[in-house]
């Protein structure tokens, strides 16, 4: 079964994605939607050996307001989940 991303929230620039089916060492990080820019300072772990849970990336000030989505990467470098976009304001 295909990982996923699969619903985000987001309060006082802190974004809380539950996903399902990612492994542990997997990363998490947030892409600008309209560049497709992925922006480092964001990326999270997956640390938990249970592929199901939730991530916490605080989001640093340098992010601008924009359309965004969330991408997992698996531990071999490869696109394993992407979350539906969403708008940081």
């Amino acid at each position: 079964m295909k990982p996923v991303i699969s619903s985000i929230e987001i309060e006082n620039r802190v974004i809380v994605a539950k996903y399902q089916r990612l492994m542990i060492g997997a990363k998490v990080v947030l892409v600008e939607k309209s560049s497709g820019r992925l922006l480092d300072e964001t990326i999270t772990r997956v640390s938990s050996p249970v592929p199901v849970g939730a991530l916490r990336i605080r989001l640093p000030d340098v992010i601008a307001p924009g359309t965004y989505f969330l991408k997992a990467i698996n531990g071999h470098g490869e696109d394993a989940a992407q979350s539906v976009d969403f708008e940081i304001g």
